[in-house]
This record gives structure tokens, C-alpha cells and sequence, in this order.
């Protein structure tokens, strides 16, 4: 009996992956020896009746990113469920490189065989990862042009890497804050300039932005990747006693999370934008920040993988006229457990969540 080949995907999605499982000294400085996300995740609990916290690994358990086989089992649940690849967070601040270990290895072992991209996470670190947003770990800052061609030359042994995610030949690389980037025009010429000098064709380089009608073409983006999530406002909390004012009133005054219907917000999640802007849509399968930023922390309440399947299927009508090429759709997040926005299995729900994404890939 011959096996059934793999349909091919309807979309090429990407999903953005954090590498930051596994101890570095700077955390240990900060937060204590061993601090990992998994600290932050294994000590949350639920701040109102009905919030789902902790949320607690399955399949791969409480990993470290530096061992391979952890690696190499995300990749095999990840193409199992339709996802072309990772886009895996990257940390560049003035020369300096943090969280790389991960991604550095993937990159010199060849392992795992799976094809993925960098997103370039140009924000200074603060101290919101325990709701101390005031305090400063890293400072972004933009030193100018000598700067950019040393990060791009960090850059370039990923950029020719035969795994590279392509869009129309070129490496697919994306900013996550586009407008704290100063000059963008200059800087993303010059970044091209140097890839063709390099013997790239180029770079695709992307923008994630909130708004669909913010222009990337103006700012020297090929495209922009719309992420969208509500603003923060007055919470409501899903219980009724005749206390209710009582702990309303507490609440107030030490600080609840901001709470927004799961099914109400993806109404709006995909949008078309404006006929010459190039854009990406980008689904969210679930979302709870409230192990890093506590009572001052947003939740998405009542995320299920039925209401993602439905959300999925939005942002495949979205692009689903498009070339094949550029037939893209980022997931937001593979793993960034302490913000409870993961496609990796839990305890709750096991891989309904990848079952939904191959339901809609794969059908």
C-alpha cells in the first residue's frame, strides 16, 4: 500500500518562534540564576473566575532550546501541520547579540532540515517580562550606517543559507518595529545594496505593523505584516456575586488584567488594505501576557481552536488570489508561552491548535 502524498498548503505560513528557553548570563543577572521564560510561565495563575492559567506544556514538556532533539521535534510538529517554517526572533543591539545560542546552532548543524527566516526584534528590552516597565535591560539604539553593515554581515550567513525562506528569490527578513527604525529608506537600500554585493538578489524585507493602511512601500518595505491586537482599556471580568463592586473597587486599586473577547477581536483581525499597499495578514491563536506583566497584563478570553480555524480561514481569503509566492500568512506565535500565545501542545488542549492549523493548510 503506497502512503498518500502531502497536499500542498494553501498558504505558506510562517510561524514566529522565540529562542529564549534556555539560560543566558544577562537573565541570570536580572531576574536570578537559571530564569527562563518557563520561570514566568510555571508561576502564573488565574487573577479572575474563569482564566485559563497556567498553561502547562505537553508533548515537548518544559524544554531548553539548546538541546537539538527539542528543536528537531518542533520541526516535525510544525511541518506536520502545514507550516512552511519559523521565523525566529532575532536580538541586534548596537553589535550586541542576546538569546542567539538557539538559532546559531540550528544554523551550523544544518539541524533540523526546515526552512526559516529572522525577524529582527529592534525594541529595548524592559522590565515589562515582571511588570516593571520602567525599568531598562537593553537600550535599542541606531549608532548609523557602520552598525547596520556589521549587523548585516552577521546576517549574511543565514541569508545564504539553503533553509532561507524566499519571496521571489530573495531572503525574507522582517523588522518588528518598523517606526522606532531611523531613515528606514536609507537603511533598507543599503541592506539591499550590500545583498546584491554579496550575490543576493536582494532582501524581501517586511514590516509587522498594526495599521493595514500604514504603507510599507513609502518606508522601504517590500510589504508590511499586519499584527493586530486590541489596545489596552478598563477591563471587564467575567463573574457576577454580590461582591462584585467590592472587588471591582480592589481591583482598581492594585491593578487588573485588560480583558477582550477572543471572538469579538478577530472580527476585525483581518483586514484588506488599500490596493497598492503589499500585506501580509497575521493570525493570533490565543493570547494571555499576564505571566509576565501580572495584573497589568491583556487577555484574549476564550480562545478556542475552533474560533482560530475560523480566523485562519479569514486570512486564507485574504490571500488567496494572490501568486502563489506571495500567498503568506504569519502565525503569531509558535511559542511564546509567557505571553499564552503558542501553537505548541498544553495540557488543555493538546495539538487541537495544530490540528486546526493543518485543517486549514492541509484540509
Amino acid at each position: 500500500m503506497t502512503e498518500k502524498p502531502t497536499p500542498t498548503p494553501r498558504a505558506r505560513a510562517i510561524a514566529l518562534y522565540l529562542p529564549q528557553y534556555h539560560p543566558i548570563p544577562e537573565n541570570n543577572e536580572w531576574w536570578g540564576p537559571g530564569f527562563t521564560e518557563w520561570t514566568n510561565v510555571a508561576k502564573a495563575r488565574p487573577l479572575y473566575r474563569g482564566h485559563y492559567q497556567p498553561h502547562i506544556p505537553a508533548d515537548l514538556s518544559f524544554y531548553d532550546l539548546r538541546l537539538a532533539e527539542t528543536r528537531a521535534a518542533q520541526a516535525e510538529l510544525a511541518k506536520a501541520a502545514g507550516i512552511e517554517g519559523f521565523c525566529y526572533y532575532h536580538y541586534w543591539f548596537a553589535g550586541r547579540q542576546i538569546i542567539e545560542r538557539p538559532f546559531n546552532e540550528v544554523l551550523a548543524s544544518g539541524e533540523p532540515d526546515f526552512p526559516f527566516c529572522l525577524c529582527w526584534a529592534n525594541q529595548t528590552w524592559s522590565g515589562i517580562w515582571h511588570g516593571l516597565t520602567n525599568r531598562v535591560l537593553i537600550e535599542q539604539t541606531y549608532p548609523g550606517r557602520e552598525d547596520h553593515i556589521k549587523h548585516f554581515n552577521a546576517l549574511l550567513p543565514a541569508f545564504t543559507d539553503p533553509r532561507y525562506i524566499r519571496v521571489d528569490g530573495k531572503p525574507l527578513f522582517m523588522i518588528f518595529s518598523p517606526t522606532d527604525l531611523p531613515e528606514p529608506v536609507k537603511t533598507t537600500a543599503l541592506w539591499r545594496e550590500l545583498a546584491i554585493k554579496a550575490g543576493l538578489p536582494g532582501l524581501y524585507i517586511t514590516a509587522s505593523i498594526g495599521d493595514p493602511d500604514w504603507n510599507p512601500h513609502l518606508h522601504g518595505f517590500d510589504a508590511s505584516v499586519i499584527t493586530r491586537l486590541p489596545q489596552k482599556r478598563r477591563a471587564w471580568v467575567p463573574w457576577s456575586s454580590p461582591y462584585k463592586k467590592i472587588r471591582d473597587k480592589l481591583l482598581d486599586i492594585v491593578g487588573r488584567p485588560t480583558i477582550h473577547a477572543y471572538r469579538k477581536v478577530i472580527e476585525s483581525m483581518i483586514t484588506r488594505p488599500e490596493r497598492e499597499i503589499t500585506s501580509y495578514p497575521c493570525v493570533i491563536p490565543n493570547w494571555d501576557n499576564s505571566p509576565r506583566s501580572g495584573s497589568k497584563g491583556m487577555v484574549l478570553h476564550g480562545s478556542t481552536p475552533e474560533l482560530f480555524q475560523e480566523l485562519f480561514e479569514k486570512a486564507i481569503a485574504r490571500i488567496e488570489n494572490e501568486h502563489p509566492e506571495h500567498r503568506i500568512v504569519f502565525i503569531k506565535s509558535w511559542n511564546e508561552w509567557a505571553e499564552g500565545n503558542h501553537l505548541e501542545p498544553d495540557r488543555r488542549d493538546g495539538k487541537k491548535y495544530l490540528e486546526a492549523t493543518r485543517n486549514v493548510l492541509l484540509g
